[in-house]
């Protein structure tokens, strides 16, 4: 969210025809107004996805010509406000974390860093930059088949639309094909108070010049557990309000290891909590529980993103979107509208950045006459809190769901060599096999670097192997991808009683 000071607002009834402006303004997706604090908070977009610019490139190179449009910043949410700002600050995180505590203290007495939290920011931003240009503007300027267009697109039927440029006026554009990739957006939830105070969502949580003293965070998910970490090493006092327990959609086991891990770090979590109510005033928010009230200098909502679909008029061109206002789209990326595709955060599809590319490439392929589909049965997704999560393939309870009888076996990590020689046992693997056959049809990991031993998972999964040839397989001693082979060896020994780097 931007926050915005208004000045001359004489009357409670001004904040009404100053919304409906803003929300006129180009890249400005939403609007809230408070009159007694004289004050706007904007939602505006975060620019071309990497869906679109993947669809764009592949089109190109199937002979298109592409008009490429945006309303905001180029490179979409990843590069800008996502997963590379993200990810940086949680590696600096990790560190800090590392000179305040590890394993081998004994032998080398920590010393607490100090952290300079503007130079971290700029050298996190200076990467964002860069690797904007490099992957996004430095692309699109060297390939004059891409037309680019700066501007907010509704569609005007199925085979045109309208661009309101942001330097005035408005452009139609006709098409043969469309590709609709407009991401998604913090979802805020209704929280009674919550929208006239000034909290965060991930966007400013991410370019915050300083760390607070006292963070709350409400959310149970991904964003609001990375972050949350992350802000505690950096040394925040962490309060995490979860409405159900951390992970709740996933295996049990994965939330209680996380649970535990942050628990262990002074994060508090509060499961099975929701604010009934929250205020700030003085500089601080005071969120009301049914059984307390919390009291935090900031408070970073992350509790999921919804579709940019609102203002897209989608129903002029007859494309379907579900009660989330998400496109529906099949495994070839085609609308319920003939010649209008849609791929990324904006479709029913998974909101990950390499689901969204694959999905834009694979979109342009078929605009351009092809037949390419997109297969998410080996779907890995990986969340960097530390210990990492990482998941493949099913669940048990997804596959019972399914009509699969299943058997598994999990294998905690002081099983596992690289583990035991890091003194840091924390976590598991989990196989899911199908019974009958003994194929392998999930993992589920959680463990320092789990998202680096995932992708071993995926090519098993994918390549319909059973648990007996992955137990089967040569694994290089003293790494973490070990622990696959090992958890699928304890489907037929006790790996207990097995020599170090025994076959």
């Amino acid at each position: 969210m931007t926050q915005l000071k208004i000045t001359g607002m004489t009357r409670d009834t001004c904040p009404a025809p100053v919304k409906e402006a803003l929300e006129n303004v180009p890249g400005v997706q939403a609007a809230e107004v408070s009159y007694a604090k004289g004050s706007a908070r904007l939602a505006t977009e975060a620019g071309t996805s990497p869906s679109s610019v993947a669809a764009a490139l592949k089109a190109v190179e199937r002979g298109a010509r592409v008009t490429l449009i945006e309303r905001g910043t180029l490179g979409g949410t990843c590069v800008n406000v996502g997963c590379v700002p993200s990810k940086i600050m949680i590696r600096a995180a990790h560190i800090a974390h590392l000179r305040r505590e590890s394993p081998f203290d004994a032998g080398m007495p920590p010393a607490p860093p100090t952290i300079l939290r503007e130079r971290l920011l700029a050298q996190q931003q200076g990467r964002v930059d860069e690797l904007r240009h490099t992957k996004y503007e430095g692309i699109l300027d060297g390939t004059p088949a891409i037309t680019r267009l700066a501007g907010e697109a509704r569609l005007k039927d199925s085979h045109s639309l309208i661009v309101r440029l942001n330097e005035g006026g408005e452009h139609t554009v006709t098409f043969d094909r469309c590709l609709i990739a407009t991401g998604a957006s913090a979802a805020i939830p209704p929280i009674p108070g919550l929208k006239d105070t000034p909290y965060w969502t991930s966007t400013e949580a991410l370019v915050s010049a300083s760390i607070p003293e006292r963070l709350a965070v409400i959310g149970s998910s991904v964003v609001a557990l990375e972050l949350a970490q992350a802000f505690a090493r950096l040394g925040s006092q962490v309060t995490l309000l979860a409405r159900h327990t951390l992970f709740f959609r996933e295996d049990p086991a994965i939330g209680e290891a996380v649970t535990a891990a942050f628990r262990a770090e002074g994060i508090e979590v509060l499961e099975h909590t929701q604010a009934n109510q929250v205020a700030h005033a003085n500089g601080e928010f005071v969120l009301t529980t049914p059984n307390d009230e919390l009291r935090a200098d900031r408070l970073l909502v992350a509790t999921g993103r919804n579709p940019n679909t609102r203002d897209l008029n989608l129903e002029a061109a007859g494309v379907a979107v579900n009660q989330q206002g998400a496109i529906l789209i099949d495994q070839g990326m085609h609308t319920r509208a003939p010649g209008i595709f849609a791929a990324g955060d904006c479709t029913d599809q998974p909101q990950f950045v390499y689901v969204a590319a694959a999905a834009g490439a694979r979109a342009a392929v078929n605009m351009a006459g092809g037949e390419a589909a997109l297969d998410l049965t080996a779907m890995p997704a990986v969340v960097f809190t530390d210990p990492q999560v990482a998941t493949v393939g099913l669940s048990e309870a997804e596959a019972h769901l399914e009509g699969i009888k299943t058997d598994s076996r999990t294998l905690t990590l002081d099983n596992v060599p690289r583990a035991l020689a890091n003194f840091d046992t924390r976590g598991f693997v989990k196989l899911v096999i199908e019974v009958g056959t003994g194929r392998l049809i999930g993992v589920q990991a959680v463990a320092p670097e789990a998202g680096e031993l995932i992708q071993t998972a995926v090519l098993a999964i994918r390549n319909r192997m059973t648990v007996q040839e992955l137990a089967d397989q040569l694994s290089p001693y003293l790494t973490m991808v070990e622990g696959l082979k090992l958890a699928a060896q304890t489907f037929s020994k006790d790996v207990k009683q097995l020599s170090c780097c025994a076959g």
